[in-house]
C-alpha cells in the first residue's frame, strides 16, 4: 500500500505513501527522479530542511502531502506541476510568500506556518479551487476581490492572520461556500445584511475575534444548513433575532464578548426559538448586556446541550431552573452576574459536569452536598458569593478535581482533610471566609498542590 507501481512494463512508481512512519531528516531531491509519480504523501513525520525545488519537475504529480513535519524555507515553484490537484503543506515552519501555483489545483492547505505577504490575487484564476486554507500565519491585506471568480470554492479559512479592512464583498459571490472562517484578524465594519441570502450552502461561519460591528445578520436564517455560528469577541449590538430558531441544524452558537442586549420579553424571544435547534450542543452569550431573569424557556433548549455560558451579564433571580434537564452538560458558567437564592440540590444530578462556575453572584445558603456526586468535575468556582455553613466533606470524593475555589464567602468550620487527599488537586482557594482551627496534617499529602490560599481566616498550623 505504501508504494504503488503502474501495471504495464516497464514498472514505474506512481504512488509513494509514507505517512506517519517515524521518518526524519531532509526530503531527498532524488524523489524527482520518479517521473511517473502521481501521489506523494510524507505527512506526520519529522522531516526538516527545505522542500526540494526538484519536486517542481514532477509533471504527472496530482497529490502532494507534506503536512505535520518540521519543514522550513520557502514553498518552491510548483507552477510546472500542471496536473497537481491537492497541495497540503500545513503544520510546518514554512516562510515567505505564497508562490505562483499550478492552474488545476483543487485543494491548497497552508495552515500553521510562518507565511507572510498577501493572498495572491492570481489564486482567483485557479477556477478549479475548492479548498483554500492559510490559518495561523502572518498573512496581511484582505481576501482578494478576484476570489469571486472561484465558482466551486467550498472551504475558505484565513483564521489567525493579520488581515485588515472591511468584510470583502466578493465573498458574497461565492455561493458554493460551506465553510467561511475569517476569525482572529483585524477586520472591521458591518457584516453584510444579505450574507445568508448570498451563501445558502454555508454550514460553518466563523467571524470571531475581529472588530465587526452592527446587528446580527438576520438573513443567516436563509443559510438553513448552518451548523456553527461563531461571532464572539466583536462589537455586535442590538438583539439576537427571534428567527434564530429556524436554523434547525445549529450545533454551536457562540456570541460571547459582544454587546447584544436582552431585558424585555420581546428581546428574550430568541431563547424561545432556540427550542427548535434540536441539535444545539454549545450556547454562549457570556459577556454581553443580558439583564433580568433567565426565561423559563431555557428548559426547552435541546437536552443535548453540553456547554452553557451565561457569565458576565447582568442576570438576576434564582438559579435558572431550566438547567435541571441538561444531563449532558460538561461546562456551566453563570459567573459574574446577580443571581440570588440557594443553589439547588438537583445540581448534583448533572453528572457529566467537568467545570462549574458560580463565581461572583449573590447566592446564599449551604453548599449543596450533592456536589459530591459530580464525579467528573475538575474545576469548581464558588467564590465571591454569600455561602455559609461548612465545606461539604463529600468534596473529598471528587477524584478528578483540580481547582477548588470558595474564597470570599461566609464559610465556617474546619478545613476538611479529605480535600488534600484528592490525587489531582492543584489549586485550593479558601481565603476570606470564617474558617477556624488547626489545619489538617494531610496538607502534606497533596504533593501536586501548586497554589493554596488560606488568608483572612482563623486558621493555624
Amino acid at each position: 500500500e505504501d508504494v504503488l507501481c503502474r501495471a504495464k512494463a516497464p514498472l514505474r512508481v506512481t504512488s509513494l505513501n509514507l505517512t506517519d512512519c517515524g521518518l526524519a531528516g531532509n526530503i531527498s531531491p532524488s524523489i524527482a527522479n520518479l517521473t511517473f509519480l502521481k501521489s506523494l504523501s510524507l505527512g506526520k513525520n519529522s522531516f526538516f530542511g527545505e522542500i526540494p525545488a526538484s519536486l517542481g519537475h514532477l509533471h504527472r504529480l496530482q497529490t502532494l502531502v507534506l503536512s505535520y513535519n518540521k519543514l522550513q524555507g520557502r514553498i518552491p515553484d510548483l507552477a510546472n506541476c500542471s496536473n497537481l490537484r491537492s497541495l497540503w503543506l500545513d503544520r510546518n515552519n514554512l516562510v515567505g510568500k505564497i508562490p505562483n501555483l499550478p492552474p488545476r489545483l483543487q485543494e491548497l492547505m497552508l495552515h500553521v506556518n510562518n507565511l507572510s505577504g498577501t493572498i495572491p490575487p492570481s489564486l482567483g484564476n485557479i477556477t478549479t479551487l475548492t479548498k483554500f486554507g492559510c490559518a495561523f500565519n502572518n498573512i496581511e491585506g484582505n481576501i482578494p476581490t478576484e476570489f469571486e471568480r472561484l465558482p466551486g470554492l467550498q472551504y475558505l479559512s484565513v483564521n489567525t492572520n493579520k488581515l485588515a479592512g472591511w468584510f470583502q464583498l466578493a465573498i458574497l459571490n461565492i455561493s458554493t461556500l460551506v465553510t467561511l472562517d475569517l476569525g482572529a484578524n483585524n477586520l472591521r465594519g458591518e457584516v453584510p445584511s444579505n450574507l445568508g441570502n448570498s451563501l445558502p450552502n454555508l454550514q460553518y461561519l466563523i467571524l470571531s475575534d475581529n472588530f465587526f460591528h452592527g446587528h446580527f445578520p438576520s438573513s443567516l436564517i436563509n443559510s438553513s444548513k448552518l451548523n456553527l455560528i461563531d461571532m464572539a469577541e466583536n462589537n455586535f449590538t442590538g438583539v439576537i433575532p427571534s428567527s434564530i430558531g429556524k436554523l434547525a441544524k445549529l450545533n454551536v452558537l457562540s456570541l460571547q464578548l459582544n454587546q447584544f442586549q436582552a431585558g424585555t420579553k420581546k428581546e428574550w424571544e430568541f431563547m424561545d426559538s432556540l427550542a427548535n435547534c434540536t441539535e444545539l450542543e454549545v450556547f454562549s452569550v457570556a459577556r454581553n448586556h443580558l439583564q433580568g431573569q433567565v426565561p423559563s424557556s431555557l428548559s426547552n433548549i435541546s437536552s443535548q446541550l453540553q456547554y452553557l455560558y451565561l457569565g458576565k451579564n447582568q442576570l438576576s433571580g434564582g438559579f435558572p431552573s431550566g438547567i435541571a434537564k441538561f444531563h449532558n452538560l460538561i461546562i456551566l458558567g453563570l459567573d459574574h452576574n446577580q443571581f440570588t437564592g440557594v443553589v439547588p440540590e438537583w445540581l448534583g444530578t448533572l453528572q457529566a459536569l467537568q467545570k462549574l462556575s458560580l463565581l461572583d453572584n449573590n447566592f446564599i445558603g449551604f453548599l449543596p452536598t450533592s456536589l459530591s456526586n459530580l464525579s467528573q468535575l475538575s474545576e469548581l468556582f464558588l467564590g465571591s458569593n454569600k455561602f455559609d455553613g461548612n465545606i461539604p466533606l463529600g468534596l473529598g470524593d471528587l477524584q478528578m478535581l483540580q481547582v477548588l475555589s470558595i474564597s470570599n464567602n461566609n464559610i465556617q468550620g474546619r478545613v476538611p482533610k479529605e480535600i488534600f487527599n484528592l490525587p489531582t488537586i492543584t489549586e485550593i482557594d479558601l481565603s476570606f471566609n470564617k474558617l477556624f482551627g488547626q489545619l489538617p496534617t494531610e496538607i502534606g499529602n497533596a504533593k501536586q498542590l501548586a497554589s493554596l490560599e488560606l488568608s483572612s481566616n482563623k486558621l493555624f498550623w
